[in-house]
């Protein structure tokens, strides 16, 4: 990875100075973009159904937001100032893009999210607010002010469709150009306010709630659970208020409960799981005119595979999970895929059909493609 993506600093170093502590604000960051993204293409990503976008304006005071997907007649009514269009996850759907927020896998992908592409003329802004989650903010064209502050201040303005800080007093205040980069931790109050057409590129943070992940392991151990055993109480009295729950059947139901229990390796399947399910707007293409098996390795052996924009490949100790599953596969196969999920790609070569079954599998489903 290249240090100027740090400003210099070592991603140990960035860690354990910044991360989740103070922020960070690095000139220059990005130099070497392959190629950037105009209004009209970002446009064309707003139109989709697959895609999350938004439109945010400020007009007479209020705010107003809508949601894709666009007409794309709808950017011809703007005005020439003060909004700002939103598109989420431009990393599932543009390779350079991808190639940009692999860039930060020196955290791991459990953690890592997306990179969402908002466009702002001059005036464009989402207002002053907060997010739950570490975020980087790269400036891609023109020029925009950024007010940060360490207060969040929690109040928001309470009619308004987005979170819009009501009290925001800055403690800092920089302009950031083509390139540079500001990195913010959790519940840090920002500003941004585009003093040029210009976009920023902000690379965000799986960071979901204990609630969340608590319900969603209940959940998953409701499918992987399984209990032995039935209510049964052959000591029963008679009893004088059949419609009173007791306190000994209070008890016994309780100590049947006792017996939900789960060990390190369940969580680590529910993590594998968890962390790497689609969210509910993603499809996959499965090829139109698939290669038979044999043909699938001969091309491996040629040019390898790539992991599909979409796909989110992790493994443990036990297991590989790919996309919300974990894979059926030989542990023969699991260097091979662990390589796979680092690299998000696999080099040619010759590999067993421990690997081929698995990859195969993976293929035909449009997990993963060919190299090109």
């Amino acid at each position: 990875m290249p240090s100027q993506l740090l400003g210099g600093l070592s991603p140990q170093q960035f860690l354990d100075e910044y991360w989740q502590k103070k922020p960070l604000l690095i000139r220059q960051a990005v130099t070497d973009f392959p190629e950037l993204i105009d209004l009209h293409r970002l446009i064309e990503l707003a139109t989709r159904d697959d895609v999350e976008s938004r439109l945010i304006e400020h007009r007479n005071g209020r705010w107003h937001m809508e949601h894709g997907p666009f007409r794309p007649t709808r950017f011809n009514k703007l005005p020439d100032s003060d909004w700002t269009v939103l598109v989420q996850n431009v990393n599932q759907h543009v390779d350079h893009i991808a190639e940009l927020l692999y860039r930060f896998n020196f955290l791991p992908y459990t953690r890592l999210d997306d990179i969402m592409i908002s466009y702002a003329p001059p005036g464009g802004s989402v207002g002053p607010h907060y997010d739950s989650y570490d975020v980087f903010l790269l400036q891609v064209g023109g020029r925009k002010r950024w007010q940060i502050s360490s207060d969040d201040a929690g109040n928001f303005i309470e009619d308004a469709p987005i979170r819009v800080l009501k009290d925001f007093q800055p403690e800092q205040e920089w302009v950031l150009e083509h390139g540079d980069m500001l990195y913010l931790p959790p519940k840090y109050a920002h500003h941004g306010v585009a003093l040029d057409p210009g976009m920023t590129y902000s690379v965000g943070f799986r960071a979901p709630k204990t609630q969340e992940i608590a319900s969603r392991f209940l959940e998953f151990l409701q499918d992987n659970l399984q209990l032995d055993g039935m209510l049964s109480d052959p000591g029963r009295r008679v009893t004088d208020a059949p419609a009173r729950i007791d306190t000994d059947f209070a008890s016994h139901i309780a100590a049947m409960l006792q017996h939900i229990q789960w060990d390190e390796a369940l969580v680590s399947r529910f993590i594998g799981e968890y962390f790497s399910e689609p969210k509910q707007h993603v499809v996959y293409d499965a090829p139109d005119e698939p290669l038979d098996f044999d043909e699938f390795a001969a091309a491996v052996a040629e040019h390898g595979v790539v992991l599909d924009l979409k796909s989110v490949l992790l493994f443990d100790e036990a297991h590989i999970y790919c996309n919300g599953e974990a894979l059926e596969c030989d542990p023969d196969s699991h260097p091979a895929l662990q390589q796979l999920a680092n690299a998000r790609r696999l080099l040619p070569g010759d590999y067993d059909d421990t690997v081929l079954d698995t990859l195969y599998e993976c293929y035909d489903y449009g997990y993963l493609h060919v190299a090109g």
